[in-house]
């Protein structure tokens, strides 16, 4: 173990989900957020152009929201929670779009996960419902802004 965390290995090198059940369930929040440069072309549309797949923003804060809860499917040693809200921000910033996520609910672990998915597929959906206008856009700095409860407390990304 590192730190005092749990080791997602057994005591012959197995992975394993930690086991988690005595650990007491307590409010929890985790927020993400990450960005797509755009360019000029795809920046253009989604402030205000025609799209010919329809709304970008609620396709990508539905994508997310989905997302979020499918997180144990898509990362084999997360655990199943019970997710009590999910909310998902999209602002313009130049030629980028900012995506960020907040997920919050009473759990025995934390949603860090689940946050860094929500904005992940947020960003590749946008990526997909503006492909028409230029391929050449960028997901960049996906990362953890802050979270908190558990046992490791509280987290806040410091540059």
């Amino acid at each position: 173990m590192k730190d005092g965390a749990a080791s997602h290995l057994d005591e012959r090198g197995n992975a394993r989900m930690v086991d988690v059940s005595e650990k007491t369930p307590g409010p929890r929040m985790a927020v993400a957020e990450g960005r797509i440069h755009l360019g000029k072309g795809a920046a253009g549309v989604y402030s205000g152009g025609p799209s010919p797949k329809g709304d970008i923003r609620a396709a990508a804060r539905i994508a997310a929201i989905l997302a979020v809860k499918r997180v144990p499917g898509l990362i084999p040693l997360c655990h199943t929670v019970s997710i009590d809200s999910v909310s998902v921000d999209l602002r313009l910033d130049g030629e980028d779009v900012v995506c960020t996520c907040r997920v919050s609910g009473v759990e025995r672990t934390g949603f860090e996960m689940e946050a860094l998915t929500g904005v992940s597929v947020a960003l590749l959906t946008i990526y997909d419902m503006l492909k028409h206008a230029g391929k050449g856009m960028e997901i960049r700095s996906v990362r953890l802004v802050e979270k908190t409860g558990g046992k490791s407390g509280d987290y806040r990304w410091e540059q």
